[in-house]
């Protein structure tokens, strides 16, 4: 007996050895990326691996096991999600979007946007032309009624859905003197009209019966004579690259810049493509595809990135950032998507060469996002040419990633960069507009109720069922009405620490914020017990996969040669195969936690929760 009074002995050792190795290594921060860890969790890991070997397998464990089950806060907060309190979240959504749109069409409609501490409506800022971060958005056109008519029907609203429908024909004009951002116009009126009238008229669509008597596509052709007024932006351009702004009424402004961002330039396919193929002409899809294959030629011969600002004139990078926020997010987002919409082989193999060069070029930390040691993965901005991290901040726009990783099969990476973006949110309480992960402190201070979190947490739950999506959607909705709300809606945090606010509530928190928070906890939602599938716009307008924006009624104007396609690119790579990659997730981790707890707390620790 003397020598299993040993061996036990030895192995208690082994256990107080590894937890203050583990206290005393495991979690400091080293977000710098030159600093690693010398010794830590995986080593610790390794160090009981030949015991767990010759023990038999029912008595087996590691230090890993300290985390399991009652024994550990994370799993005891987020393994389970009871069935009444997602119908209480799923009520507190609901209230949330009908206490800011009730608010905007009582004391705003028919300006654009509510400003919810006054309780007064907001327009374009015809005194200060050049106050873009109003005037790009605000065109006189009541973008919020417009911006929300889907998020209507996601709430089951139909009858509200009608009369709004009624009175964006009966009061919207898009000729007026309004000097707006092409980008914004599109993905916020543009895409929601287009949603709005394919719901409408769609005999498969999951709402029910929403079509209204004398209904005459009269939002179809709003939408078209609103791209008709877009379309100068892509006139006189040496590039094909389109202008940032026009002029509702007169195009292009004369003392227009000949400078745009990679984001706004081609994120214009997913609506105008659509658009073509409802209507059978293919000049929108066409000028916008042209955008998308002048900019994809200007990528580095070196790395495959692209920058961030461009001239549309000289095809000169004028901002040689690289990264996955502000300026370049929904760019790669529209090249997946508009190849799930239009199946064009073309738009797949230019985001797959994009999705390598990210992950090449921008990716840092550890190889495997529930595995491994070293810095939980990070995706940050870098030198298109040379991939040298420019500098240490990311932008909250960057959180849309995860979903977009979702759509693409990788759901391993994407838990590991929304675990990253959710620490931050629970240290604040909402998302700063810059995150300096080096000083663990924000560089920019604001927060205009973005949805990107959002978004990411539903796809992830959509893809996953892990009911830890359910508690960080729980935590956005409480920190939202605790920090945001004000007397006559929701307001835009001005410093993410002090919770001072600003006078405006911008229309995506009624259409994409509201939408995906209510979407997370409605598990009975039309949209997900339909047959037919559904993607999201950017602005999170809902828009069916139908294999009629799968054919075209004209013939290409010009060959591929002549665009995107190169020979970097292998042209006999296979498209995507229609099936899910959640599979890839080990099957412990759909019903615990998706990210082990230990890396959980790594990253809490790196961003300064605890």
């Amino acid at each position: 007996m003397q020598w299993r009074s040993i061996l036990v002995g030895l192995v208690v050792l082994r256990l107080s050895l590894s937890c203050m190795l583990w206290l005393a290594f495991g979690l400091g921060p080293s977000w710098g990326f030159n600093f690693h860890l010398g010794f830590n969790l995986h080593k610790l890991d390794l160090l009981f691996r030949e015991e767990k070997e010759t023990e038999p397998r029912d008595n087996s464990w590691s230090y890993l096991s300290f985390f399991d089950g009652n024994k550990d806060e994370y799993v005891r907060r987020y393994s389970s999600f009871p069935d009444t309190l997602k119908a209480k979240m799923k009520d507190m959504a609901k209230e949330m979007f009908y206490f800011g749109y009730d608010n905007y069409m009582k004391y705003a409609f028919p300006e654009d946007e509510l400003n919810p501490i006054d309780c007064e409506g907001r327009g374009p800022d015809v005194q200060n032309p050049s106050n873009i971060n109003i005037n790009d958005v605000l065109g006189n056109y009541s973008l919020t009624l417009i911006d929300t008519l889907d998020t209507l029907l996601v709430l089951g609203n139909v009858s509200e859905f009608q009369r709004a429908v009624k009175l964006v024909i009966d009061t919207v004009s898009f000729d007026k003197d309004s000097t707006v951002q092409v980008f914004e116009a599109n993905i916020r009126i543009l895409g929601s009209l287009i949603s709005a009238h394919i719901l409408l008229t769609d005999p498969k669509h999951p709402f029910g019966n929403v079509g209204f008597e004398g209904y005459d596509n009269e939002l179809l052709h709003l939408a078209h004579d609103l791209a008709v007024r877009l379309l100068p932006a892509f006139e006189n351009t040496s590039t094909g690259i389109p202008y940032p702004r026009v002029n509702l009424k007169n195009g292009v402004p004369p003392d227009s810049v000949n400078e745009t961002c990679t984001a706004g330039a081609g994120s214009l396919l997913v609506e105008f493509g659509i658009l073509s193929r409802l209507i059978g002409d293919s000049t929108f899809e066409w000028v916008a595809r042209r955008a998308v294959r002048a900019l994809w030629n200007l990528r580095s011969n070196e790395t495959g990135l692209l920058g961030n600002v461009v001239n549309i004139q000289t095809g000169q990078w004028v901002g040689k950032q690289s990264g996955l926020g502000a300026g370049m997010d929904s760019f790669y987002e529209y090249l997946l998507k508009s190849y799930i919409l239009f199946g064009e082989k073309e738009d797949y193999r230019m985001f797959t060469a994009a999705y390598e060069s990210i992950q090449n070029h921008m990716r840092r930390g550890r190889e495997s996002c529930n595995e491994g040691e070293g810095d939980p993965p990070l995706y940050v901005n870098v030198n298109m040419f040379s991939g040298e991290i420019m500098n240490t901040w990311i932008d909250s726009l960057q959180a849309f990633f995860p979903g977009l990783q979702v759509l693409n099969g990788d759901v391993d990476d994407a838990i590991c960069l929304h675990a990253f973006y959710y620490a931050i949110w629970k240290r604040f309480g909402a998302l700063p507009e810059r995150y300096n992960w080096q000083l663990q402190a924000p560089d920019v201070l604001f927060y205009p109720l973005r949805p990107e979190l959002v978004e990411s947490t539903y796809l992830l739950y959509q893809a996953t069922k892990n009911p830890f999506y359910l508690h960080v959607g729980m935590d956005i909705l409480q920190s939202l009405e605790k920090n945001a709300k004000v007397r006559c809606g929701y307001a835009t945090l001005h410093h993410v620490v002090d919770k001072s606010k600003e006078d405006r509530m911008e229309s995506f928190f009624l259409s994409e914020t509201c939408k995906y928070l209510y979407l997370l906890f409605d598990e009975d939602n039309p949209l997900h017990k339909s047959d037919n599938k559904y993607i999201f716009t950017t602005e999170g307008h809902v828009v069916p996969i139908d294999k009629r924006f799968r054919e075209k009624q004209w013939n290409d104007d010009f060959p591929c040669e002549e665009g995107a396609l190169t020979e970097r690119e292998p042209v006999n790579q296979p498209a995507p195969r229609n099936i899910s990659n959640c599979n890839r997730i080990p099957e412990e981790r759909r019903y615990t936690l998706p990210l082990k707890s230990i890396y959980m707390r790594q990253i809490d620790h790196m961003v300064g929760v605890f």
